[in-house]
């Protein structure tokens, strides 16, 4: 992640101000003073602001869960005005944080959804290198899909931007599928579906890496605790 970005993530400073702090020689990277915002860094590298480390402390560490309604968008704010995750969790203890989402779900998709003020970490958790599994229910319609449909979402489909990471897919009644992908295109899923001839009527998040969305209520947030977050972060297995 580029050091702007990392810097803005972890509420530092907006994206330009944290380019601004990076030129004026405020920011240190592994013990020496850098000027380039675009540089590479990750959780490895020991990062100060004013001599303060950057991301290391367990008030930056702050991840909520959300299950977003239909109708909001997966962005900090919006120009059309509608409303966002972030102002969905932003309340109590979270006001006072510059809380951002992990990845995005689309406007009209409904589900599970993480928002932190830790950009490492959702860098972690949203790069496709870092294989991290996202499970899905989708309601589609042409009814049951053909085990040749099936299988195709499991190998892979080949879209405008390139065939997709292999994926789990099974039917779980006539027009209902449960499908987990690692990957996070734009509107992935509702494109795997449609090239296959079962275009997404519905669809919901219900699972995030380890984490499931349980029975958190429609538009209701918790904060996770220290082993979710944690847990987060290991492997899964896909098996």
């Amino acid at each position: 992640m580029r050091l702007g970005k990392y810097l803005a993530h972890a509420g530092i400073a907006s994206r330009r101000g944290s380019e601004a702090l990076v030129a004026s020689g405020r920011i240190s990277v592994d013990g020496e003073i850098v000027s380039d915002p675009a540089l590479d860094v990750d959780s490895r590298n020991r990062i100060l602001f004013d001599g303060e480390r950057v991301g290391s402390g367990p008030e930056v560490r702050v991840v909520y869960a959300l299950n977003k309604p239909p109708g909001v968008v997966s962005t900090a704010a919006d120009t059309h005005d509608r409303p966002t995750v972030v102002e969905m969790v932003r309340s109590g203890a979270a006001s006072s944080r510059r809380l951002y989402p992990v990845g995005r779900l689309d406007v009209d998709s409904t589900g599970l959804i993480l928002l932190t003020d830790d950009g490492d970490l959702a860098h972690r958790l949203t790069h496709p290198s870092f294989e991290v599994p996202k499970r899905y229910i989708a309601r589609v319609s042409g009814g049951a899909l053909s085990e040749r449909a099936l299988q195709a979402l499991r190998d892979g489909i080949v879209l405008e931007d390139g065939k997709t990471a292999p994926a789990k897919a099974r039917q779980i009644a006539a027009g209902h599928i449960e499908l987990t992908i690692h990957e996070g295109r734009k509107r992935q899923v509702r494109r795997m579906c449609e090239a296959v001839g079962h275009p997404v009527r519905e669809l919901k998040r219900i699972a995030f890496g380890s984490l499931e969305l349980g029975p958190l209520a429609e538009g209701s947030s918790r904060r996770l605790n220290l082993a979710e977050i944690e847990s987060l972060l290991e492997p899964t297995d896909q098996s």
